[in-house]
Formats: C-alpha cells, structure tokens, sequence
C-alpha cells in the first residue's frame, strides 16, 4: 500500500500530451455524411465573404463609411471560418480527433480574436447607422476615410490585446488525466476545465472579456434605442420607414451572431440538465451561422450590394 498510493499520485499527476475534440455524439458513424452540409456551408460563407470584398473594393461607389465596415465584418467572419475549419473537417471527414496543446491554444486565440473583433464591427456599424439617421447631412463630413481606418485599426488592435493573455495563462496550466473538450473546436473556457492547476486566472480573466462583448451588445441596444427614437421624431411616416429600412440587415446580423452566445452561455451557467447534443449543435450555429448568412443578408437588404454582386455574376 506504501508504495501503490506514490504510484497512483504519479500517474493521476502525468500531463496529457494531446487533446480530443468531439463531433457529434452518437452520430460517429454518419460524420462523414454530416461534412457534406458542413462542407458546403464553409465554402459558401468563405465564397460569400470573398465576393462581398471584391465588389466593396472594385466598386468606387462603394467607398463609403457604411461598406467599408460591411467589409470589415466580412473579413471577421473569413477568419471566424478559416480558425474553425481545419478541425471541424478533419473530425467529420477523417474522424481525426486529436489536437496538440500549441495548435488548440492557437486555434482559440482566432476564433476568440475574431468573435471580439465581429463584435466591436457590429458596434462601430450601429453607430454609423445612428450618425447616418440623426445626422444625414453631417454624415459623410464625421466619417471620414481616414477616421473608418483608424476606428478599424483600434478593432483589430483591442481584439489582439484582449485575447492576447488567453494562449499565456492556458500554457502555464498542467492537464492531468482528462483531456476530452466539447466542441469540434478549442474554446478558451472548454480548455481551461480541464487543468488539473488552479485556473482561478483563467476564469477571471475569461469573464472579463465575456463583459466586454456583453458592453458592445449593451451599447448596440442604447444605440437602437436612440435611433427608434430619432426615426419617431420624423413626421412622415414613409420616411420612417425608409430610415428603419436601413437598419434591417444590420439587426439581422447582430441576431444572427448574439442569440447563439447568449444561448450557449445561458446553457453552460444555468441549464443543470442540459443535452450534450444541443450543446455541440448551438457551439456549431455559433462559428457556422454568422459567415454563412451575413453576406446573403446584406445582398439580399441591401440594394447597392444586390445590384453590383448581379452585375459582376452577369458579366462573368
């Protein structure tokens, strides 16, 4: 007995080297069924996101404050899908379920990095809206050319550093004995239950950045609330209706990408007798849905990127 319980401390303390990520629990046998739509699904959000660049680019009519942010949130849902594609394919074409620590700690670092930065696009885009229907004459004259880059450059530099720290504090944990995560996908909060080590950091840390999305979403809502309340104050009710118009792809967007975080949080913290299933599908919505019906929302809403899209596929 003296010398089995050292054995067993040893053993128990022995650091994983790898971690399993997870398909679809019960369906192993049907994966390499469920890549077809799952396949089909990258290529037309990589595809979509692609042409929406192209046309903004291409299009000198296009320059304006309200596409280049369109074109912002594109390139945010290419990385979105190009972070997560790499393991979701291996798992359900080759059911490869292996990742090493350094590729699942580079895996989260993009797929975090750019939800923050989808995030803070859809902020800076209800405030364009705001300025576009509170302020149409002063509009162009606020955002600027320059000012769009500079508000993207502050994007792209918050989502670095507030993601930067998640790779650090996950290494400096120890993995001990369980190494299976939830998701087809390395997630910051999924890694760090594993840790055998107090993750106390990684959960502080990982909450503060949880607020900080929350905040864009809270300031998102204060901005549709100013505006509903400027579009009210406008006597005629068709021009009303013309300044909501406006505001329709946007609030599908922001739907599109918030209801399965807010779903998928709620879950994790409040649901005692949650499906395992549900989990992975929503956590799947998550990284699939926002690159595949962001661009076919805003070419179908959207008539200058309707029309230029047609023209370019027509002369093609």
């Amino acid at each position: 007995k003296v010398l089995i319980f050292p054995l067993m401390s040893i053993f128990n303390n022995s650091e994983v080297q790898l971690f399993l990520l997870i398909g679809i629990p019960g369906l192993e046998h049907a994966h390499i069924w469920i890549s077809i739509p799952i396949c089909l699904m990258y290529l037309v959000a990589i595809m979509g996101n692609s042409t929406i660049l192209f046309v903004i680019k291409t299009e000198p009519s296009l320059h304006e404050p309200m596409y280049y942010f369109l074109a912002m949130l594109a390139i945010s849902d290419l990385g979105l899908s190009f972070s997560s594609l790499p393991t979701m394919l291996r798992i359900f074409l080759f059911n490869a379920m292996e990742i090493s620590h350094n590729a699942c700690f580079a895996q989260e670092f993009f797929i975090h990095g750019f939800t923050v930065m989808e995030s803070s696009v859809l902020l800076v885009m209800s405030l364009d809206r705001f300025l576009a229907i509170h302020n149409p004459l002063r509009y162009v004259s606020l955002l600027t050319n320059n000012r769009v880059a500079k508000m993207g450059l502050i994007l792209a530099i918050r989502s670095l550093l507030l993601v930067l720290p998640f790779p650090f504090t996950l290494r400096r944990l120890k993995y001990c004995q369980k190494n299976l995560l939830s998701h087809s996908y390395c997630l910051h909060p999924d890694t760090m239950k594993l840790a055998c080590s107090d993750n106390k950091i990684n959960v502080i840390y990982g909450f503060f950045v949880a607020l900080c999305t929350m905040l864009d979403l809270a300031l998102i809502v204060l901005s549709y609330i100013m505006i509903l309340k400027t579009v009210l104050s406008i006597a005629s009710l068709a021009e009303r209706l013309k300044a909501l118009n406006t505001c329709v792809s946007h609030i599908c967007a922001v739907l599109i990408f918030y209801v399965p975080i807010i779903t998928l949080a709620a879950m994790h913290r409040f649901a005692q007798h949650k499906s395992p299933l549900i989990v992975i599908l929503i956590a799947d919505i998550f990284l699939l849905l926002p690159p595949l019906m962001n661009p076919i929302v805003y070419c179908v809403k959207t008539r200058q990127i309707r029309e230029k899209v047609l023209g370019k596929l027509l002369t093609t």
